[in-house]
């Protein structure tokens, strides 16, 4: 029997029992270029040698391989059958010795799913192009391993492939590569320092590469010089800006030093932009990979920008919360995942020109919290991970944007110098180590004075997320006479949590239109309710905002007279910081049925084109559209998709030429474009014949346009497959198969149902092109038929995929558009009739069924609003 999911409790005993003192890994990729192999997966030699100690000789232990073939294994020049050890997932070794050395041959399998080795053949030129991506344990799939984090150990690595490629890995190249036969080369790599094996890595093929120094002078006067890498594929180097990507890396290696006190470890530093990649980056030491959207092929706004600068500060604060320091079971996952999203924050708005990164903080990273932590699957940010595949599905918006939440409001408790220290303290003590949550606690201890246990049952150790909601009372000359803040937890979650918050009063301004803030007062709220004395005798306010400055992880709620103020004045609201809050608050009351869906979107419609910080308008068109697509009531779905676009529309021709606020309402009208009127409209855009001053119609953004027209059978395959042919991209190849997938016909529906559900041919990424395509919220009934196959077929999915593609296929199809009562009765049905079913899979049915019972509720409010106002 295949045993591919490592339990926590196997990996505890096999680090009890083992230390591991080194790696040497030879990977034959020659294989990657040449015909297809007919019927046969496409394999790869990989030879490693392990040399480890064991505590108690004689005992019997495994490591983890998941290979087609095993060739050979040897322990201790003892010959072992393959046959007889290998299960297809682990080799079985018996009689160990105090001393080890394992040598195991075995052909790999090239991966198509974006885990293990992932190959990459490029459409525009043939070239083939390789990456490694392991978290948390598919290195397993590339060399034999002790796949766990406690057992970390340098690695040499040697790689064989084509003279004429870039071969780079986490260490340094020893020399020159090395003739390895006709047209190959050998490149062999310096042992890496002690580091667990998911980030290992390993990016071979003809990238294009920029080289760069940073060099910074150390406190006793030397210099510390680390070389810089960027890559990419060669068809994309025209679109390539190294440039901006080596001012925010140099940026961020400048902060982290200066607040870290522990120099960069991992000698040189590249970072390459890979192609299919299933996540944003992966911080492997010295070789961080990036999903190569990073490459900017048109225009994008500021938001671009900042995201990408973002993710490259999050991977560098791994360097040292992850790579140097490192978790020691994925329980603690949030050690390294919850800090490097919160100091990437801190980097990007202290190091670079995004000074306003946490108004994206805010309002991007938490909102993926607040949902995350209202699921039936939410869990503490330190979790209780039995598995791997409870491991994976933990990369989620509790252990990142929480996480990260939790830490901004643990600075706002402890101060800055006081974590600071912390975490310098924290690097010292456990350099090369592994940690649990109670190391961490000490050193905060020591330099916070504060009891950090106490806070962590607190934020750490339970689940949930509480509401905060202002309680004020005025006296006859409309002064306050007494101001609390009440705080409430939901019944499955009930724990009150101590939050360090700012209270803000805002009122308009006498002397203009602006909502603005004239007090504002700091108190640690506790308990259910808690007066904030020093906002005593002030002036009534129009607003009240509860956590103003963001300094805790709430909901916000308002009372009856500040929420008014915002239905008539938002857009008023001069600081970006509390309107981007105050829009978070709003879409949190949409979500939880409190505010009707047509409210919302009314305030987005008044609102949102007066918006000045990018971001929070690009986000505020999401949630437009998952309103219009999931909150609205069904009889007022159509009035108000027509009041959405015509409202884009009108903003578009409105925003400043050539803006990127123009952009952002370009790709959102034609998100939301239905009529025959606007989908022409859209078609004279890309045929030119149309224009709007300002807005540069290039190939991303004619994509963008074309999927709208494809989806309600404006454009025919043939318009579609003219567009690939102006752009025979690897994209351009996601974006027609996303197009052809969108379109309205039943044939359509049921090729694209049969290539991603019963038959595993298409990539990672065309997975993902496939499923969205597919699902188009104007056609429900289109998409009716396939609601029951979906339960039919998603246990077998689950079994035979891999879990990347199984999460993709289990989340993109769940029929969440057939929002009737009988969706979520079918889904219990499933449920209640898989008890046995892996965890893992009915977390995330779960997780699918909640999204849609929530969608059901908003609908209901919006349908009551509308109810209410016919009758008045």
């Amino acid at each position: 029997m295949r045993r591919e999911n490592l339990t926590r409790d196997e990996a505890r005993e096999r680090a009890r029992l083992l230390s591991v003192d080194g790696y040497d890994v030879s990977l034959d990729l020659r294989s990657a270029v040449g015909p297809e192999p007919g019927g046969e997966p496409r394999t790869f030699r990989s030879v490693t040698t392990l040399r480890f100690r064991c505590a108690e000789p004689g005992a019997a232990t495994f490591v983890d391989l998941i290979a087609p073939a095993v060739t050979s294994v040897v322990l201790n020049g003892r010959a072992l059958d393959p046959a007889a050890v290998f299960d297809g997932a682990r080799i079985a070794l018996d009689g160990l010795a105090a001393e080890n050395v394992l040598t195991v041959d075995a052909q790999c399998a090239y991966s198509r799913t974006g885990e293990g080795l992932h190959r990459f053949a490029d459409p525009e030129d043939g070239e083939v192009y390789l990456y490694t991506q392991y978290e948390p344990a598919d290195a397993r799939r590339v060399f034999t391993t002790f796949e766990q984090p406690d057992l970390k150990a340098p690695f040499t690595f040697e790689v064989t492939a084509p003279a004429d490629w870039s071969v780079i890995s986490n260490a340094v190249a020893e020399g020159e590569p090395a003739a390895a036969g006709p047209g190959a080369a050998t490149w062999r790599f310096a042992p890496t320092l002690p580091i667990s094996t998911y980030i290992t890595a390993v990016v071979a093929g003809p990238y294009h590469v920029v080289r760069e120094r940073y060099a910074r002078e150390t406190a006793d006067g030397s210099v510390l010089e680390i070389p810089l890498g960027a890559l990419c594929r060669k068809s994309l180097a025209k679109h390539f800006d190294p440039d901006d990507i080596f001012t925010v890396t140099k940026q961020g290696l400048d902060f982290f030093h200066e607040h870290f006190d522990y120099p960069y470890p991992f000698g040189k530093y590249d970072q390459a932009f890979v192609p299919e990649y299933n996540i944003g980056a992966m911080e492997n030491p010295g070789c961080v990979t990036f999903r190569e959207e990073f490459v900017f092929r048109g225009r994008v706004t500021r938001t671009s920008y900042e995201q990408r600068a973002n993710v490259i500060l999050h991977e560098m604060a791994h360097m040292w919360f992850g790579d140097l320091v490192t978790m020691e079971w994925w329980d603690d996952l949030w050690l390294k995942e919850s800090f490097a999203d919160f100091m990437g924050a801190f980097a990007l708005v202290e190091a670079t020109r995004f000074d306003n990164g946490w108004i994206t903080f805010a309002n991007r990273r938490k909102a993926w919290a607040y949902r995350a932590d209202q699921l039936p699957s939410t869990h503490p940010v330190t979790a209780d991970i039995r598995d791997l595949e409870a491991a994976k599905l933990n990369f989620d918006g509790i252990t990142y944007a929480k996480g990260a939440s939790v830490l901004k409001q643990l600075v706002a408790y402890v101060g800055q110098d006081a974590f600071l220290e912390g975490a310098r303290r924290y690097f010292r003590r456990h350099a090369f180590g592994n940690t649990r949550l109670d190391d961490l606690l000490r050193v905060l201890e020591e330099t916070s004075g504060r009891d950090m246990a106490a806070w962590s049952r607190a934020w750490l150790e339970t689940a949930g997320v509480n509401a905060l909601t202002p309680q004020a009372t005025y006296d006859a000359q409309s002064r306050i006479t007494e101001l609390a803040v009440l705080q409430e937890a939901a019944g499955a979650h009930p724990t009150l949590r101590p939050h360090r918050v700012a209270v803000g009063l805002y009122r308009r301004d006498p002397a203009g239109e602006e909502l603005v803030r004239y007090a504002r007062a700091e108190v640690d709220v506790d308990g259910p309710r808690t007066v904030v004395s020093e906002l005593a005798g002030a002036e009534r306010p129009d607003l009240i905002l509860v956590n103003d400055d963001d300094l805790t992880y709430c909901k916000i709620r308002f009372d009856e007279a500040s929420l008014e103020t915002l239905r008539r004045h938002l857009a008023d609201l001069s600081d970006p910081l509390a309107r981007a809050l105050c829009w978070s608050a709003l879409w949190n009351l949409t979500r939880d049925g409190l505010m009707p869906a047509g409210d919302f979107l009314d305030l987005v419609l008044r609102c949102a084109g007066r918006e000045s910080e990018i971001g929070v308008l690009q986000m505020l068109h999401a949630w437009a559209h998952t309103a219009l697509v999931h909150h609205v009531a069904p009889e007022r779905r159509e009035a108000a998709g027509l009041a959405v676009a015509d409202g884009a529309l009108r903003e578009l021709r409105l925003a400043e030429p050539g803006s990127g606020h123009q952009l952002a309402w370009a790709r959102f009208f034609a998100r939301v474009a239905t009529t025959p009127a606007d989908l022409q409209l859209l078609g004279g855009l890309l045929a030119g014949t149309a224009r709007i001053d300002g807005l540069e119609v290039d190939q991303e953004l004619r994509w963008a346009f074309l999927e709208p027209r494809a989806a309600h059978g404006a454009a025919d395959e043939a318009e579609i497959a003219a567009e690939l042919a102006r752009d025979d991209t690897a994209s351009g190849k996601r974006h027609q198969v996303r197009c052809l997938a969108a379109q309205p016909s039943a044939e359509v529906k049921a090729r694209a149902w049969a290539e991603v559900v019963d038959s595993d041919q298409l990539s990672n990424a065309l997975v993902e092109a496939t499923i969205a395509g597919f699902a188009q919220p104007h056609q429900r009934e289109l998409l009716a038929p396939y609601t029951q196959r979906y339960f039919d077929v998603i246990e077998r999915i689950w079994q035979e995929r891999s879990i990347e593609i199984g999460m993709a296929i289990v989340r993109g199809l769940y029929p969440d558009l057939q929002d009737r009562r009988e969706t979520p009765a079918l889904t219990e049905a499933w449920l209640t009739e898989h008890g046995d079913a892996p965890p893992a899979l009915r977390r995330l049915v779960l997780e699918a069924q909640d999204d849609l019972a929530r969608a059901l509720r908003a609908q209901e409010c919006d349908a009551g609003a509308a109810a209410g106002a016919s009758a008045s």
